[in-house]
């Protein structure tokens, strides 16, 4: 079975936009592990806008599943995960004004910065993961840097899955088949949702993780609000 891990970044931006401690990003946390997650997801960027550090720091406390940190390995990002030292750790080349993560390592061109950086990583014990777009090549250099496990980068898939899923998701099984043959683990992420989940696991060999975020949170929104409305109405009968 794929594991479920849960992007919390959302929770945090919510939480940043108010000022205070609502929601509770630990509270959350602990409460999605509870609900069956088996793994929590951060994001921390040097602006820290919606993942503090010290974030990080507090979930390793509370976090009982696996605790993944995702991010670009400056020195900053580095020496907080030599620090909390999670179960995993996500290299993702995302600039420092991005939004959000919008493409894959090219693993051939930084292959000496990511065989330094992963190399520091393992020696603390710590199990690395490079996010790549669905290329073989980009897999290849991904096991000449001796990582882990890669995350494939699945927005092509999420925006052309409902224009032409075989299509969609044809990169991506060959990626997958190119990491099997390599021997490295398969995690994904980035867009995906219920709406495409299924089809892309169903479809993805020995896909061991998805790392699921902006749209579980929406979704928990959609799927909640009812009850959350009705809860507030019987209150004020």
């Amino acid at each position: 079975m794929t594991k479920l891990s849960v992007n919390v970044n959302k929770i945090a931006t919510l939480r940043n936009a108010r000022g205070g401690n609502v929601p509770d990003l630990l509270k959350v946390s602990k409460d999605l592990e509870g609900f069956g997650a088996q793994g929590i997801t951060i994001h921390p960027r040097p602006d820290e806008r919606h993942i503090r550090y010290q974030d990080a720091r507090d979930l390793k406390k509370t976090v009982t599943t696996e605790f993944n940190i995702e991010g670009n390995p400056v020195p900053k990002f580095i020496e907080l995960v030599l620090e909390v030292k999670p179960e995993q750790v996500t290299l993702v080349p995302d600039s420092v004004d991005a939004i959000t993560s919008n493409a894959g390592w090219d693993t051939i061109r930084n292959k000496e910065f990511l065989t330094d950086v992963i190399k520091t990583f393992k020696d603390a014990g710590i199990r690395t993961s490079i996010f790549v777009d669905p290329d073989p090549k980009m897999i290849e250099g991904a096991k000449a840097v001796d990582t882990d496990r890669i995350e494939l980068y699945t927005e092509s898939y999420a925006t052309d899955y409902k224009k032409n899923k075989e299509e969609a998701i044809k990169p991506f099984i060959e990626a997958a088949k190119r990491a099997n043959e390599l021997g490295i683990g398969i995690n994904a992420g980035h867009d995906l949702s219920l709406d495409n989940i299924e089809y892309f696991a169903k479809n993805i060999p020995n896909l061991l993780e998805v790392s699921i975020g902006h749209a579980l949170i929406s979704e928990a929104l959609y799927l909640g609000l009812d009850n959350v409305v009705n809860m507030y109405l019987h209150r004020l009968k």
